[in-house]
Order: structure tokens, then C-alpha cells, then sequence
């Protein structure tokens, strides 16, 4: 079946590296990408742009994305990928939203800065607002200047203390599936045992995914969870993130925390999130 990704784009060459990764993750799938670009203008400064501006700003944008889809076609000869464009006068987050149900999105790529160093944004405030409050579909976030690496292992932070049910394991199958990837389940150990609940969501976990080629990992408790992640990810070379989001978990405490103290000298690898 047909991938449809939507791909939002400001024209820089942060938004061009997500691009590209995502199409060389989906080199041997059949796609079509959508590149979306919004031209929302904040209502504090709308009255400052005359009409007649703002149509020569659409028209630069339009023409922008039709460079853009050039750019992609000559790029990326993949005669499984075909390229469309949409522009948006809504806010970045209602353009995605509208783009997801009208064109049937299954997924959403977006760059972002990637953590480099002490006192870095893990992620900038345009995707924390997207992932957020994006429902209908997974979203993957491209740290900047990430080269795109065969995603043999990839990580999947829980608690156990929520069921996943098939839909929010879907997209982590599927991905597990594009290159045969090992998923390294991630429990982070603030008790000494499992209680009764988080043993039965386990055994499930391991149930959906006894088709696929996966371990489980403790972790002792000595960090701030993003640390903890991290550090994980750099000692197993993890090439992807995974994590379901909802409410009281994991991801929701990192999101709170945007500024990481010392996650060491490389960028964070893509980053998969799965909506509730």
C-alpha cells in the first residue's frame, strides 16, 4: 500500500535534511510526499502587511515549493515517490492537522535542532507544539544535520504501567519491518519489581511484537529520565527513538524539560512519536 508523508518546510536546509532522510528511509517503499509550507502571519503583525503583500508573499511561497518539488524530483530519481505540494495560510499546527485528514497522512517527518552540548533545546518549540497536538498520525523528528543510518536498533522507552493495544504498536512494527530492526524495549527501574498490571502489559508487549526480533533492557534509576534515554542510546547505538505519547509518562516529563544539562557531544537521534 501507498505511504502518504507529509513533510513541513520553511525552505531551510534543516527542513531539506528531514526530506532527505525520509527519502532515503523509505528508498525501497512506494510514497507520495507532501511538502506543506504555512504562510500564517501572527495577528499582532497582520495589520502591519497590506493585502497586496501578502499575495506576493503566497506567490514566493508557491514558488518556493514548486523549486522544492523540482529539487526533490532531480534528487531523488526513485520511481516509488512521487512529490506534491501544499501551501497553507492556516498556523503551522491547523495546516497539519487539515493536511493529515484531507490527504489521508500517514505519517508526518519534521526537522528540528538537534542537542549538541550543555544547555541545548532538545527539540525546538514549533515541533514540541506539533507533537504535542498532533493526534491522527505518528510524527518523526529529524535532528539538524543528521545523516541518515540504516535504523538496525531501535529504542522503546516504557514504564509498563499502560497497555499498548496494535494501533499504537503498529508504527513501531512497521518500522521495525522496513530493515529488519531489533527493538531494544527500555524500562527505566524506579521499583524493585513489576507489580501485578505493569507484568501483564509485558507479556502483551511481548505478544504484539513476537514476530519481530526484540530485547528488554533495565535501567537503574540515577538520572532524569532524557538523560537515562540518552545515555542508552549512545552505549547500544540506538539509530531510533520510538515513544507512544500520552498523558503521565515518560515522554510527557521529557517535554516538560526542555533544556538537557550535558547529553554529550552528538545529536539525538530520529525520533518516532506515536499518538495516543
Amino acid at each position: 500500500m501507498k505511504r502518504k508523508i507529509l513533510i513541513p518546510t520553511d525552505f531551510s536546509d534543516n527542513a531539506w535534511n528531514a526530506a532527505v532522510y525520509a527519502f532515503k528511509l523509505y528508498a525501497n517503499e512506494e510514497c507520495s510526499f507532501y511538502f506543506l509550507n504555512s504562510t500564517n502571519i501572527k495577528v499582532s503583525t497582520f495589520s502591519n502587511f497590506s493585502n497586496k503583500l501578502l499575495k506576493i508573499m503566497e506567490e514566493d511561497a508557491m514558488k518556493e515549493l514548486l523549486s522544492l518539488k523540482e529539487l526533490a524530483e532531480t534528487s531523488d530519481a526513485n520511481a516509488y515517490h512521487d512529490f506534491q505540494i501544499i501551501l497553507s495560510s492556516e498556523n503551522l499546527k491547523t495546516a497539519i492537522k487539515k493536511a493529515i485528514k484531507e490527504w489521508d497522512i500517514d505519517l508526518v517527518i519534521m526537522g528540528t535542532k538537534g542537542a549538541t552540548g550543555a544547555k541545548e533545546f532538545f527539540i525546538g518549540s514549533n515541533t514540541i507544539c506539533v507533537i504535542k497536538s498532533i493526534k491522527l498520525c505518528p510524527v518523526l523528528v529529524i535532528p539538524e544535520e543528521y545523516d541518515f543510518i540504516i535504523p538496525s536498533q531501535i529504542a522503546f522507552p516504557t514504564d509498563y504501567n499502560r497497555f499498548y493495544g496494535l494501533k499504537e504498536l503498529t508504527p513501531l512494527i512497521e518500522f521495525a519491518n522496513l530493515y529488519d530492526s531489533k527493538i531494544r524495549i527500555v524500562h527505566i527501574n524506579e521499583d524493585e519489581e513489576l507489580n501485578d498490571i505493569q507484568h501483564y502489559n509485558l507479556k502483551m508487549l511481548q505478544n504484539y511484537l513476537n514476530k519481530n526480533a526484540y530485547s528488554l533492557h533495565w535501567l537503574p534509576n540515577y538520572a532524569k529520565k532524557f538523560i537515562e534515554i540518552n545515555d542508552f542510546i549512545e552505549e547500544l547505538d540506538i539509530n531510533i527513538l520510538v515513544m507512544v505519547n500520552y498523558k503521565h509518562n515518560v515522554l510527557e516529563k521529557i517535554l516538560k524539560e526542555p533544556i538537557i544539562k550535558r547529553i554529550g557531544n552528538h545529536p539525538i537521534v530520529p525520533f518516532l512519536v506515536i499518538p495516543e
